[in-house]
């Protein structure tokens, strides 16, 4: 009997240290974001506005295009765009590397589909979430905005822009859970959503650490291209 009194003890001990483990980032992403992350058809009928959309970045292929996570990305942006829903596209992503370059990329695609190119701003140092809602706000003088990704990453991305100081409501893309062939090989995509919907696990505790610690990302001058393009200049 006192050897399972002591296993139980252990067992209670493990319980209420993973329901802490998990339950902490799980309650600031639902608290950051309740009520504030809907696909296109739902911010419409919402009455929310924003001047500014936020567009994350994500992988771009070896020939400039975008994966299809991120043209999911950029076909939400560019509806809402032209529904009247925002003035200005603020693409942000990596470009750290000589040969590699998400915002160019995005910029290039959006203005293919029809996207003014003046209504589109790039942000070249947004090499995570934290990084870009940061620089939103003091590299391009954006309090409020509407912030795109995939429906998975939106808790994450609302409420680490709310805890840095800007109004953020999310849109998301849920394209990419379809079902569709790869190099003629069946193929689930919901299985890469369900990998890095996962993913968001460990990049909440990121997120608490960076906004915890007020992690100071690549920053420089202001920028005025968002106002310049909300005023139409």
């Amino acid at each position: 009997m006192a050897r399972w009194g002591r296993r139980r003890k252990v067992v209670v001990a493990v319980a209420a240290v993973a329901t802490v483990t998990l339950g902490v980032p799980w309650l600031a992403l639902t608290a950051g974001s309740a009520g504030r992350t809907d696909s296109v058809e739902e911010y419409a009928d919402s009455g929310q506005r924003a001047d500014v959309a936020l567009v994350l970045g994500a992988q771009v292929n070896p020939d400039g295009r975008p994966s299809r996570y991120l043209k999911g990305r950029l076909d939400t942006a560019a509806e809402l765009y032209r529904r009247g829903l925002v003035k200005v596209l603020l693409v942000s992503g990596d470009n750290g590397e000589e040969h590699y370059n998400e915002p160019e990329g995005m910029k290039r695609y959006l203005v293919e589909a029809g996207i003014p190119p003046a209504a589109v701003v790039m942000d070249f140092a947004g090499f995570d979430t934290y990084d870009s809602c940061v620089r939103a706000k003091k590299i391009f003088g954006v309090d409020r905005l509407v912030v795109i990704s995939q429906g998975y990453h939106l808790p994450r991305a609302v409420t680490t822009c709310r805890l840095v100081g800007v109004d953020a409501h999310g849109v998301g893309d849920w394209s990419v859970q379809a079902t569709g062939r790869f190099q003629n090989v069946p193929v689930l995509w919901r299985l890469g959503w369900t990998r890095f919907a996962v993913r968001e696990l460990p990049a909440s505790y990121k997120m608490l650490w960076d906004v915890g610690s007020r992690r100071t990302p690549t920053l420089g001058d202001p920028e005025p291209g968002v106002r310049d393009a909300v005023a139409g200049r």
